[in-house]
């Protein structure tokens, strides 16, 4: 055998090195998930292209996925995987709202008898689903109607239940944060009553078979409930659950009470067992998880540890970390897992935004097992999304959980709301020999930054500066806006735009009067509540504005004290 020159054994490892590159280029590492020993994974849908919110199954395996928004393909994809090897082989988008409004906030997507039923912000729509079609052929009804003047479009999402007795459940979340006016301005009380509570706040109960229904044409079900996007029925217990998502802004609203530790884990995301007539006790009080009690809101003279009248609504069944952000809610029924996930409710986190100075927390799906009808303590079933630990900014994470479904055969799917991927997850071993141990690697990423509750030094990130600007960014902008002025998809809007460096005066206003509704930035459409801070004087408002157009890599000019009372004197709000 002839031995090969110094010089060809170089090339060889030159160009295998090329092509190692080359690949690892082309085929960029693999986003893990975890999961408890004996899962799998697949990726089922890589991207869809769009922002994907809760799902539903067929009975012929056809897997429909909701879009957060209507795009021009559609609002809805029919999915099928016609060969069983796990991975897709026909999606097809369709759709749209016949009825359409300004904006269209998607959420829900459930079956029942037949129908596929999704949501948008205002409507409950329903088609019905065609046995041997994926797009079904049948009209787009409306069944419930949204016909609230909305100003607001805080906590307007409508996801959607079913009982056993032809009942549809749908949610009017609150307009507001704490029933407080103005919105969200600090050392402002509540209104008490609270007005919002006669039409928003609570569960509504519809015939399912009815079209074009109100809520005049509903029933009060349940109320006190802030805002809710998880909601599922149980057949086990033939009983209605949420977990709401908790008040925000405690340190913020009310820096005489409390600190930013317990903005970033206060209040509870509170998983709630509704029957009929329950009042959960929003906007007057919250749930402590950390002192498992509910305590008078600071809006109503709350201090942290004052209970009042809290004593007189209904505790929750479990309470979860502050900002996590529950975003579906699903009790598993099928036979592929092993026999404690049966009736157990599977959660997807989808993640906070304003836990800073604290790392973001969630991001992961969860599950509690429930015992004679009894939950016990949660665990981590899915996790690996944000692909990052910890998360400090919103956009860092890679992915974020938002919808569970599950396929006649017991299969279970999760939806991404980032990039539209979709995973379907399986078990793999024998069931009948599951043991507890194989959750031992899951129970100890309970210990990472995005699901553990911080420490209030060592996990703090350090935000002082000398600089009056951007103290006042910390103080009231970067829970919503990020540390790296980024924002967060779809809900606060990036601070490098023409909206920040265009016209002062524009800007201006809009620190005065605040906005709601959808906002174009950047081609990207934000549907959201920036509150008023014509509370802060005009050198503050300039010295914030200033600190914001010379960061995040924006060099416009500065605004003066001068510019701001001018604006104040002559103010009127920006039309929409």
């Amino acid at each position: 055998m002839k031995r090969l020159s110094k010089s060809f054994v170089l090339l060889v490892y030159v160009f295998l090195g090329l092509v190692f590159l080359s690949s690892c280029q082309n085929n960029p590492p693999v986003h893990q998930l975890f999961l408890p020993e004996g899962f799998s994974y697949e990726v089922y849908v890589d991207s869809i292209g769009e922002k994907v919110r809760h799902m539903a199954v067929n009975e012929n395996g056809v897997l429909y996925a909701k879009f957060k928004r209507q795009s021009e393909q559609g609002v809805l994809a029919g999915i099928k995987d016609f060969d069983k090897d796990g991975h897709y082989d026909s999606l097809i988008k369709f759709g749209q709202y016949h009825f359409p409004q300004k904006g269209n906030y998607s959420t829900g997507a459930r079956i029942h008898k037949g129908y596929l039923y999704y949501s948008n912000h205002l409507n409950v729509y329903r088609v019905k689903l065609d046995a041997d079609r994926i797009v079904p052929t049948g009209p787009h009804e409306r069944v419930v109607i949204d016909d609230h003047e909305h100003g607001s479009h805080e906590h307007i999402a409508k996801p959607i239940a079913f009982d056993d007795q032809g009942n549809l459940y749908v949610p009017f979340g609150s307009p507001n944060n704490a029933c407080q006016t103005p919105k969200r301005t600090p050392l402002t009380p509540g209104q008490n009553p609270c007005p919002d509570l006669e039409k928003h706040a609570g569960v509504w109960k519809f015939d399912a078979d009815k079209l074009n229904q109100t809520q005049e044409d509903g029933t009060l079900f349940a109320t006190g409930l802030r805002s809710i996007v998880a909601m599922d029925w149980n057949p086990s217990d033939q009983s209605l659950y949420a977990v709401v998502h908790g008040r925000d802004d405690l340190a913020r609203l009310w820096p005489n009470h409390f600190n930013t530790w317990e903005s970033a884990v206060l209040p509870s995301e509170e998983f709630v067992k509704i029957e009929e007539g329950d009042h959960y006790g929003w906007p007057y009080c919250y749930y402590d998880q950390i002192k498992n009690k509910k305590v008078l809101a600071p809006e109503y003279g709350g201090d942290g540890d004052i209970i009042g009248m809290c004593e007189d609504f209904k505790d929750p069944i479990l309470g979860f970390p502050g900002h996590w952000a529950p975003n579906d809610l699903v009790f598993y029924q099928g036979d592929a897992f092993p026999d404690r996930y049966k009736n157990g409710a599977f959660i997807a986190f989808h993640g906070s935004t304003n836990r800073i100075p604290y790392p973001q927390a969630g991001y992961f799906v969860a599950f509690v097992p429930f015992e004679n009808g009894i939950p016990g303590e949660f665990e981590v079933f899915a996790d690996g999304f944000a692909g990052i630990d910890p998360i400090i900014n919103t956009r860092d994470a890679q992915f974020r959980p938002m919808g569970i479904a599950f396929s006649p055969d017991g299969s279970m799917f999760i939806s991404d709301s980032r990039e539209g991927r979709i995973w379907k997850i399986n078990y793999i071993l024998d069931k009948e020999n599951f043991s507890m141990t194989q959750l031992e690697k899951m129970n100890a990423r309970k210990a990472l930054s995005h699901i553990r509750t911080p420490d209030k030094i060592t996990d703090r990130i350090e935000l002082a500066s000398d600089e009056l600007g951007q103290n006042l960014y910390n103080q009231h902008c970067v829970s919503c806006h990020q540390l790296d002025g980024q924002g967060a998809a779809s809900r606060f809007p990036t601070l490098t735009s023409n909206w920040v460096n265009g016209e002062k005066q524009a800007l201006i206003k809009i620190l005065l009067n605040g906005a709601e509704g959808d906002l174009e930035v950047n081609g990207e459409m934000y549907t959201g509540v920036m509150p008023k801070y014509d509370f802060l004087t005009d050198d503050q408002i300039a010295d914030l504005l200033t600190y914001i157009r010379k960061s995040f890599g924006n060099t416009s000019s500065a605004i003066s004290m001068d510019e701001v009372e001018e604006v104040r004197k002559s103010n009127k709000p920006l039309k929409p």
